[in-house]
């Protein structure tokens, strides 16, 4: 099927679950049937164009309807999420602010920093898991490698001259390519973004020249032909590309990283 068509379908049959739960969560009964009476902020921990707005804005699109009241997107990039987390875990618990949460902001930074301005556990309620997804591994097309065992091979002659993007340190996307790098035993640079859209504008400029990021907003450029997908980070091909191989089967056996996004 169609990603067009796969999105919308998936914001649908969300929305009723979504509404319930924030309902239990943050409304008195009393008040039960007049929420939402103003329209609700999803903070989203990246700027414009990336895989985590994308999805923030395809659930806010078919939800907003139903509710009768819009669902404002409020990206606030920065930190590798940390930014807009923050923000979202200091806001009054009166269900008008909800997050879009992901792997790297509420599971990857809390353990990776000690002093973190917020506590997953404690200061969000979880609403509902929106999507889990691989990663997919591209490349500049001015790179000469057509596949993750090439890669790997022009990596290792040409130690600490490939630099990676990612969008932030301690972001899914930094993790897992220093999960790739780690497991490959490759000397690369990475070079940290505030989100996932300027990563991609230096990545079309061979300024970085690799990248593990969410599938929406690589796979456009990759059937343009403007990057090269060289493999997906789940254990089984992705639906979307099924002819882009799992890094797995084509060079680090055992690689798997999924991301998964929700509200919390």
């Amino acid at each position: 099927m169609k990603k067009a068509a796969v999105i919308p379908m998936l914001a649908s049959s969300l929305i009723l679950t979504v509404i319930t739960l924030l309902h239990g969560l943050y409304v008195q009964p009393a008040r039960a049937a007049e929420y939402p009476t103003r329209p609700i902020r999803m903070i989203v921990p990246f700027p414009p164009g990336g895989g985590n707005d994308i999805l923030a804005r395809a659930v806010g699109q078919r939800l907003s309807p139903v509710i009768g009241q819009q669902i404002i997107i409020d990206n606030r990039g920065g930190a590798g999420g940390q930014l807009g987390a923050d923000l979202a875990a200091k806001a009054e618990p009166d269900g008008y602010t909800i997050f879009l949460g992901s792997i790297g902001n509420l599971t990857f930074l809390p353990v990776l920093k000690s002093r973190l301005p917020y506590d997953p556990v404690r200061d969000f309620s979880p609403v509902i898991l929106l999507a889990t997804s691989p990663f997919i591994l591209v490349v500049n097309p001015a790179v000469p490698a057509k596949s993750v065992k090439e890669l790997i091979a022009l990596a290792k002659a040409k130690p600490g001259q490939l630099n990676y993007g990612s969008a932030g340190s301690g972001s899914s996307l930094h993790m897992t390519a220093e999960l790739f790098k780690l497991e490959a035993g490759l000397d690369i640079t990475h070079v940290p973004y505030k989100g996932t859209s300027p990563a991609l504008i230096d990545l079309l400029a061979n300024q970085v020249q690799m990248i593990f990021s969410t599938m929406p907003s690589m796979v456009p450029h990759v059937k343009t032909g403007k990057l090269r997908a060289l493999g997906v980070s789940s254990m089984t091909r992705a639906k979307a590309v099924p002819d882009v191989p799992t890094v797995a089967e084509a060079g680090v056996p055992g690689f798997e990283v999924l991301n998964w996004q929700g509200i919390v």
